[in-house]
């Protein structure tokens, strides 16, 4: 589904977005946390810290620090892949689920009531 917006009414929706979640009371997550977050339940796993770190060019130690506010937030889990106890395994969660949902909704209801400066 394509969305054709201005580049003002992008900025609008993004900051209608934004203002909902502060006002909200919600954890703040930065964008880079956001970003992980939605490529974990946006593309299909496994995820694991090496694979989201080259997927979001940054270093291992970004996406850990990322990962350990996400999970002291329930949003995400991880596990020691059984099969390559090198590798750390990124899982979803309920709360990460409801959380991401819930984002979505704000989104949406944002895009058909914009306010008005």
């Amino acid at each position: 589904m394509a969305v054709h917006l201005r580049p003002g009414e992008a900025l609008r929706l993004w900051q209608d977005v934004a203002v909902t979640e502060a006002r909200a009371g919600r954890p703040d997550l930065s964008m880079r946390q956001a970003a992980i977050l939605l490529t974990i339940y946006l593309e299909p796993p496994p995820h694991t810290i090496r694979g989201l770190a080259a997927r979001l060019n940054v270093s291992k130690p970004v996406i850990t620090r990322a990962l350990d506010m996400m999970g002291a937030l329930k949003l995400v889990s991880r596990h020691r892949d059984e099969s390559d106890r090198r590798n750390v395994l990124v899982k979803r969660t309920v709360e990460g689920a409801l959380f991401v949902e819930r984002f979505g909704d704000v989104i949406i209801a944002c895009a058909k009531e914009p306010t008005t400066p």
